[in-house]
This record gives structure tokens, sequence and C-alpha cells, in this order.
């Protein structure tokens, strides 16, 4: 796709693209890229949508993401403009690629997938070979959804009707619920835990996610997991290298504030200060925010009960620390399940309230990037999932930051509060005021039956001819491979429309 070609006609149409997150960025670039003249719209002062950074005091801190699995789909993603991975930064394979920490043991969990299956074999007898079978099964629903689903834009059941992807659909279980299907090969909870937790922390309660969704499982504990050396940000910068050598303009600080819809298509987006003409628009800033703000009601596809009725996947408080001294028990990732699981995603998604006693979750990346630290210091990114619509006043980000910092001491030995020499915090009000998130959300939408494939917010607007839509709150889901996804598959569809158009 690296030989720049103009549209079928030969013109070049004028495409905004809302949000300079993955999804905007990713669609901007193959639209450019396709001959069309691309500008990205970026309310914030900087590029990366949740993957933004900031530099305070020699720590440098990734804001969103921290994890990065599925490095195929990324890898998808350069070859289109005939580009690797190591073109833009170095991928670390991270050994152990996590570690839970239970009440009273600590369990790493090694890059070497037959080390995984034996760590398993001697928790719970039987359980190494269960785990084969159970991760077979996850690779096998990962490539058939990866190749044949995921990248279609779930327009309608149609999409889904050829014999094959029929019959494979029954075996990706998406009628089984989750928690169901692992409790069919493992029984002790440290294991049900591990395995849960991708769950729990990117949307719904297991019993209501469906069994589709071990294909999490084998790119967390068979692909493994990786970091790209320089912290996230390197990546979400490489995503505007190349839409800006596609030609893409990419402008910071410009908050799109109204649209001007003529004959049932979008005319002209408005800023502040300026007016702009536009052939089509890709919007991957908040779905909720782009329909209920941006759109008059006649012009909207959802009204305000249905997004009051999806389930959404969590916000959460975020600590950025910079500690001054460095903690030897702390490995890169670090999930805190020194607490009861089921009763914090009751407290998520049912009670939806502030958690009695948290799950949480530290990244250091310090352990593996010396970049993002000054010597002899550590960068902690620390993070608690929450119920969206939170009140969450400092009173209370302070309380919980000594909650959460007890346990994170006692497990390390050591006292780290008194080392801490930068502190931010982070949660749901940051979460509107910086991106326009529903209700503060922080993942976009849970990943449930009803909420899978076709069965989310529409890619393309049922009512403005040339609106599309990318990002976390429409096709396939949260998560930046899926956004990156969900990108590609909005400009392959908007480039459709362009075409019948010329």
């Amino acid at each position: 796709m690296h030989n720049r070609s103009r549209t079928k006609s030969g013109k070049s149409h004028e495409v905004a693209v809302i949000g300079a997150g993955f999804a905007g960025l990713a669609a901007a670039s193959v639209l450019a890229e396709s001959g069309n003249k691309v500008t990205v719209f970026e309310k914030n002062t900087g590029i990366g949508g949740r993957a933004r950074t900031f530099s305070q005091d020699g720590f440098l801190f990734d804001m969103g993401p921290s994890w990065y699995w599925m490095p195929d789909v990324y890898d998808s993603f350069f070859a289109l403009f005939g580009k690797t991975t190591s073109d833009f930064y170095e991928l670390k394979k991270l050994d152990p690629g996590f570690a839970v920490i239970f009440e009273n043991e600590v369990m790493d969990i090694p890059a070497d997938y037959d080390a995984v299956c034996a760590l398993f074999e001697s928790i719970e007898t039987g359980s190494g070979a269960k785990l084969r079978k159970f991760i077979a099964e996850g690779e096998f629903k990962y490539m058939v959804g990866m190749n044949d689903m995921v990248y279609k834009p779930g327009h309608s059941v149609t999409e889904f009707f050829s014999f094959k992807l029929f019959k494979d659909a029954l075996k990706l279980q998406l009628f089984t619920s989750f928690s169901k299907h692992v409790r069919q090969y493992f029984k002790d909870p440290r294991l049900l835990a591990l395995i849960e937790f991708p769950v729990l922390f990117l949307g719904a309660m297991p019993k209501d996610t469906p069994a589709l969704y071990s294909l999490m499982n084998f790119a967390g504990l068979k692909q493994g997991t990786f970091y790209p050396m320089g912290g996230f940000g390197k990546v979400a910068e490489s995503f505007k290298k190349i839409a800006e050598d596609a030609g893409v303009s990419v402008l910071t600080a410009q908050n799109i504030e109204k649209f001007d819809i003529t004959s049932g298509s979008i005319s002209h987006l408005h800023t502040k200060n300026s007016s702009i003409k536009t052939d089509a628009v890709i919007g991957s800033a908040d779905y909720h925010h782009i329909e209920q703000h941006l759109l008059d009601e006649n012009y909207r596809t959802y009204d305000e009960d249905y997004w009051e009725n999806r389930t959404f996947a969590p916000s959460c408080l975020l600590f950025y620390l910079g500690v001054n001294k460095k903690i030897d028990k702390l490995r890169h990732h670090n999930l805190f399940f020194d607490e009861n699981f089921d009763q914090h995603a009751v407290e998520i998604y049912k009670d939806k309230k502030w958690p009695k006693s948290p799950l949480f979750y530290v990244c250091c990346p310090s352990k593996t990037d010396p970049s993002v630290a000054p010597e002899g210091s550590e960068n902690l990114f620390v993070l608690m999932p929450i119920a969206i619509g939170l009140a969450d006043p400092d009173v209370i980000r302070e309380t919980y930051f000594n909650v959460l910092m007890e346990r994170l001491e006692k497990f390390a030995g050591e006292n780290i509060r008194s080392h801490v020499v930068f502190k931010k915090s982070y949660s749901v009000s940051d979460f509107i005021s910086d991106y326009n998130a529903f209700k503060g959300n922080a993942y976009g939408l849970a990943n449930t039956l009803m909420q899978t494939a076709i069965f989310k917010p529409k890619l393309k607007s049922s009512k403005v001819r040339n609106l599309f839509y990318a990002g976390q709150l429409t096709v396939p889901g949260p998560g930046v491979p899926p956004s990156i996804i969900s990108g590609r598959i909005a400009a392959t569809e908007l480039q459709k429309y362009l075409n019948t158009k010329s």
C-alpha cells in the first residue's frame, strides 16, 4: 500500500479526522495513502489520545496503555506502509511477562510458554495439559477472530453468513460464559484469577463475557508481553510519523465544537476560530460526545437512554509517581490480587461504588528502561479499576493512595511514600475533561455478548451520510490493537463511500 495512489476517480477528497489517538492516526494514514487530503484535529496539545506522555523532574510517564500484547496487529499496520516495527522502536519481550501478587505468594509468569505450563502444573495437578488445550482453543479464536472477523465493519449480521465463518463462530464460543468456560479447566483460585484478570481490567464480569475472549489469554500467556523501549509514547509517535509521511496534517489544540450539515452530509467543521470545509469525517473521539454535543438531535443514531443502558468497561484511579530509590521486589508489571476478585468486580459493574478492598496494578517501566527515570530512581504507574461516573474529589483520591501504597509497601518490605518526589493523580473527572469520555470511562464498552461485533455502536452514522466512527466505543472494541484495527476499518468504509461519490 505504500505506493501512493489517487482515489478511483483520480480526485482527492478533503477528509477530517477528529482525535489523534491510535484509531484516528491509523484511519488518517490509510485515507491519505489512498490519495485523500487528510487533516487530524486533536483537542489536546499532544498526540496519542490516552497514550499521551508527560515529563517531570527527569521522569517520563506514559499516561495510559502499558501492556503491549498482540504484536502482529502493530506489525500488520506498519507493513501497509512498507515499514516494520523495528523501524520505529525496539520491542523487548519481558521475562517474567508479569507477576501476580496474592496474599502470601508471588507468581511470576515466565516468557517461555512451556515454563508457564509447568507453573500451572506445579499449582494444580493436571492443569499443565489443560492449559495447553485451553490456550490452543484461545489461539484458534485469535486466528479466526483476527483474520476473518475482527476486520469486518459490523454493519449487519450478513457479514458473518459464510458457512465457514458460521461453523467457526460456534467454535468461538460466543454464547458460552468466560467464567464457566475457565472453570471447566481450572479449580485453584489463583489460576482462575490469573486467567480472568484481562477480562476484569477490560470490561465486564467474567460471567457476562463470552468465552471468545480467551483469545486474550493466548495473547498474554503464549505470544507474551512486550515493551516498546522508550515507552508507549514511542508507539504513538510512530503512528504520527507514518501519518505525516503519508501527507496527513496533524493539528493539536484544535477542539471541534460543531458541524454544519447540508442535505444530510457534514459540509463544515467549526473550531473556536475557524470553519473548515470537508467531504467526510471520521470521529475517533468519544462517540457519545460527538453524537450528543456536535450533532443536533435529529442527526443522532443513538439517544441518551441508549448510552445510559450500555455496560461500560471500567474507569480507573491512576497515580504517576517518581520515587528517588530502587524498589527491589517490583517487577515491570505487577498485579495485586491480594483481595477478593469477585467483590471488586461487583463494585465496578453492578454496585458502581468506590471499592472496599480493591485489586490494583503497578507498572514499573524503569525496571526495563533506564530512559524513563533518573539513575537510581523508579517510575511507577499505579492503576485501580473503578466504576464509571463516580465523583473523584482529592480527598477520595488521597484516601485510596494511602490504601494502595500501604499494600505496595507491605509487599515491597520497605517504605516508599517518603521517597515519592513527584506525584500526580488522574481519574474520572480527568478522563471527562481531557477526552470527553462518557462518565469518565477509560476503556470504552465492556466485552459482553450484546456488545460484541454487530451489537456495538455502528461504525457508520445512520443519519449523516459522510460521518464514520472509529475507536474503542465502536467495532472491534477496547484496547490499543482493536483501536488500530478500528481506524483501518473506518478508513476502508469511508473510502468506499468516497468512491461512490466521485
